[in-house]
């Protein structure tokens, strides 16, 4: 039975955007609905009009938590009540001391921790390729195709998923070398997980044997599990293949956990998918503080020691109301062992989805890990070919039936709830998922029209 389509009033939205659209420039929003957010709780939306959303996109993973969960909301004002903000770059206050000795004391290892914290997962890139200069006194930095760091320049450099990322920019930082990430839906005919691994780490190694000595490379990083390069995990073997050569040949190793850490895949951090990695550094930053503008580095003690004050200093890091948010997020994590529930709800809805793909053609590939999936839509399954027009469509529906979902790359569905989020809602949203691929599928769905591209 298809799910009754809410009957939106976007009237005010529509107002709002129309005005709004005189004074913010284009460069930093990505198209998608007429939505403007009013408020939130849990894993529900609520927009400026009245009318109510299950979210699927947890504001880009950065409220694993839920929205306005009631112990970070208490610690923000509690906070706010007594110091909004003086700045760590000179003195010092509770709320950072308390995070800087967590972090260090959850990240993944053995190994002494120290922490330095910025504002956002862009600022934590940069930081990483600081840190990892320094320490090493080399100046390469090798980095993925389809990869996603941030948005200022030395995050930009080492990012690899939108051409806009790069028009117009020019020059970015030098001495940044892609290199392409596994793609284990797009293998070679009958090719095993082991030889794609061996494919990609030969890829992996050839700018090393023309024209990239690797006694100059500081880093190599990495997002474990792509996040906006389409939600793509790489295989085990290859990925202790690089661990291992950069052990080898004195290069740090550095993971970017800002989209795929805190419990988003079923493991507190997305490196715990791969036993035996320890990396040098890591990147922290959207769900860290539910949202809240923070974000941190936390590294080898000795590594973190390698650059002197004020090398990575920023006025409004580590703020007091962010720290007391992130403390409070680390605890709701913990206390209600959301790290569990990402993993069973993520095997539910991966079951869910993989039924789906028997009945709908267009489901590529489903690739889930923890409450965290990219579900690939094509034109067949037979030939793979992306089909951006359908899972656009897709998306559509669902927003017009009351669920908030987007795409990455044009063809791939971003599935990144609140990890909150109930069985109950949970079921509700895939079955309007489900009911959208055959609205699709029978012509039922047409898009607004528009003259900016939607999504990606």
């Amino acid at each position: 039975m298809e799910a009754a389509r809410v009957d939106h009033n976007h009237a005010k939205d529509r107002r709002l955007i129309e005005r709004e659209n005189n004074y913010f420039a284009s460069a930093a929003r990505i198209n998608y609905y007429d939505l403007v957010i009013d408020s939130a709780h849990g894993a529900i939306l609520k927009d400026v009009d009245g009318n109510e959303y299950i979210d699927l996109l947890a504001s880009a993973s950065a409220t694993n938590i839920g929205h306005t969960n009631d112990l970070v909301v208490k610690a923000i004002s509690d906070q706010a009540q007594k110091l909004i903000h003086y700045t760590p770059s000179y003195f010092h206050h509770l709320p950072e001391q308390e995070l800087a000795e967590k972090l260090a004391s959850i990240a993944p290892g053995d190994s002494e921790k120290e922490v330095v914290f910025g504002n956002s997962g862009s600022d934590a890139n940069d930081a990483i390729i600081k840190f990892a200069r320094a320490y090493t006194g080399r100046s390469y930095i090798v980095s993925y195709m389809n990869a996603y760091h941030g948005s200022t320049y030395g995050s930009i450099a080492v990012s690899g998923v939108s051409l806009n990322m790069t028009r117009k920019i020019g020059p970015l930082m030098p001495d940044v070398v892609h290199v392409p990430y596994p793609d284990s839906y797009r293998t070679e005919k009958n090719e095993t997980e082991h030889e794609l691994s061996q494919r990609y780490f030969a890829d992996f190694k050839r700018p090393f044997e023309s024209f990239l000595p690797a006694d100059e490379v500081a880093c190599v990083m990495v997002e474990a599990i792509q996040g906006d390069g389409g939600l793509v995990k790489a295989p085990d073997e290859y990925l202790h293949l690089v661990y291992n050569f950069c052990r080898q040949h004195g290069i740090l190793f550095a993971v970017d956990e800002v989209n795929q850490g805190l419990g988003r895949t079923g493991h507190m951090w997305s490196i715990d998918n791969f036993p035996g990695i320890e990396p040098d550094m890591i990147s922290v930053g959207k769900s860290i503080a539910s949202g809240m503008p923070l974000s941190a580095v936390i590294g080898k003690k000795e590594i973190m020691e390698s650059l002197g004050a004020p090398a990575h200093t920023f006025t409004t890091a580590g703020n007091p109301v962010c720290c007391a948010a992130a403390l409070a997020t680390l605890k709701v994590i913990e206390q209600d062992d959301l790290v569990e529930k990402s993993r069973v709800d993520g095997q539910y809805a991966k079951k869910k989805f993989l039924e789906m793909q028997l009945r709908h053609p267009n489901i590529g590939d489903v690739r889930m890990f923890g409450l965290n999936g990219g579900i690939e839509i094509v034109k067949d399954k037979q030939s793979k070919v992306a089909d951006s027009d359908f899972a656009t469509k897709v998306i559509y529906y669902a927003f017009e039936h009351g669920v908030v979902i987007i795409t990455l790359r044009g063809n791939i569905l971003r599935f990144q709830p609140p990890l909150v989020i109930t069985r109950s809602e949970l079921n509700k949203a895939l079955e309007v998922l489900d009911q959208a691929f055959t609205a699709v599928k029978t012509g039922k769905v047409s898009l607004p029209q528009t003259d900016t591209k939607i999504g990606w």
